[in-house]
This record gives C-alpha cells, sequence and structure tokens, in this order.
C-alpha cells in the first residue's frame, strides 16, 4: 500500500508524525517520505534521530505552514499520499488564541484539500479527535469544522480521483 509511493504528512515532526514515519520506514519501502512542518528545530532533531536510517535518502524535510496555500502546493509536487496531522492542539492556547487555532485548524485543512485537489493527489487521510464530536472548547470546535470539510471534499471533488478520509 506505501511501497513505492510518495507519501506527505503535515506536522510530520508532531507526536503523530514522528511514530507514522518510523512505523512507515520499518515496515514499507516508499518512494519518497516528505515531512512537512513548520518547526525547523524539530526538524534538525528529527533528522538527527534518522541519520543513519538505512532508508534515510528517501527523506524529504519540508519547512512551511500549512496556512501558506503556495508553498503547501509547491510540496505536493508529484505526492501520492497525504497524512494530515498538522493542527493546533493545545486547548488552553487554542481558547487564548482562537483565530490562530482557526487559521490553522481550519483554514489550513481547505487549503490542504484545494492543493492536494490542484496536485492531484490520489489519497489524503485526515487525523481527527475525540474532541470534535460534541465539541465543548474551541480546538474540538475546529476539528469538527476541518472533518466536515474532508468529508464533503468527496462531494464537491468533480472529475478528480482524489479521495479523501
Amino acid at each position: 500500500m506505501l511501497n513505492n509511493k510518495i507519501i506527505f504528512i503535515t506536522g510530520g515532526t508532531g507526536s503523530f508524525g514522528k511514530n507514522f514515519v518510523s512505523f512507515v520506514l520499518k515496515k514499507f519501502k516508499p518512494k519518497k517520505l516528505i515531512i512537512y512542518s513548520r518547526d525547523e528545530l524539530k526538524q534538525s532533531e528529527m533528522l538527527q534521530e534518522l541519520n543513519n536510517h538505512p532508508q534515510k535518502k528517501k527523506l524529504r524535510f519540508f519547512i512551511g505552514d500549512i496556512r501558506d496555500y503556495n508553498r503547501l502546493s509547491f510540496a505536493l509536487k508529484e505526492v501520492d499520499i497525504v497524512v494530515h496531522a498538522a493542527a493546533l492542539k493545545n486547548v488552553p492556547l487554542a481558547e487564548y488564541n482562537p483565530f490562530e487555532t482557526v487559521k490553522t485548524n481550519i483554514i489550513g485543512a481547505q487549503n490542504l484539500i484545494e492543493a492536494s485537489l490542484e496536485n492531484k493527489v490520489k489519497k489524503v487521510i485526515a487525523l481527527s479527535t475525540d474532541k470534535a464530536s460534541s465539541p465543548l472548547n474551541l480546538y474540538g470546535a475546529t476539528k469538527l469544522a476541518s472533518d466536515k470539510l474532508f468529508v464533503a471534499a468527496n462531494n464537491y471533488k468533480g472529475n478528480a480521483k482524489t479521495d479523501f478520509s
């Protein structure tokens, strides 16, 4: 399933991203694995951790933010599969910085949908959270909106072959 594919992970240096990258490198032979995040320090640390990995040459580290449509679209060139793990997840910080959370969790999700369609990505898998079910806080509400955007993308993609889940 992931062998010989170009895989792109947003939020690739976060806790899920690091575990996903490790899992993919252990179980599969991707053509390329692109780690996309805005955190230069975490990318540098991850690169050091994977420095001696036999599949190191397949790794690409892109500094970028899902809020930046142009950078995101550029980074998605020739990508087969996207795993979307980028989000602002800290509940108290989301409450204190509501529009920053909206820009990342909702607008960033829409940017990813549109850039994936533009680049003819085959499969986009977006991570959700239990907090999106009957949300009690802004984080949950933004993740609920994000989930609905990804599901709805399957309805308005037209003839595009991209599958969103």
